[in-house]
């Protein structure tokens, strides 16, 4: 069983910053492609960034220039950090990670349970 727990969200002012984290923990092999999404009240989850294996990263053009998706594979864990927060960005954010796991390395897709970002104007 793979867990994905984030962490890093709360309240802040419009121009701050926060440091999200998504940590797996379970019987892991690896884990490959990681995408943050977050899903705001009455609107639909949405993709915020991703990394894959390799360290590539894309972002949604909305957070283009002030959000950074990197990895830790040593600690199995995501982050992203946000800079220059709008209030548009205030939602709660999830992680979602295809994982190889258990003694077959069978891979699938996780998702956590969300941490909720705030933002001030």
């Amino acid at each position: 069983q793979v867990q994905l727990v984030e962490s890093g969200g709360g309240l802040v002012q419009a121009g701050g910053s926060l440091r999200l984290s998504c940590a797996a923990s379970g019987d892991i092999f690896s884990i490959n492609d990681v995408d943050w999404y977050r899903q705001a009240p009455g609107k639909q989850r949405e993709s915020v960034a991703s990394i894959t294996t390799g360290g590539n990263t894309n972002y949604a053009d909305s957070v283009k220039g002030r959000f950074t998706i990197s990895r830790d594979n040593a600690k199995n864990t995501v982050f992203l950090l946000m800079n220059s927060l709008k209030p548009e960005d205030t939602a709660r954010y999830y992680c979602n990670a295809v994982v190889a796991s258990g003694p077959l390395r069978l891979t699938y897709s996780y998702w956590g349970q969300g941490t909720q970002v705030t933002v001030s104007s």
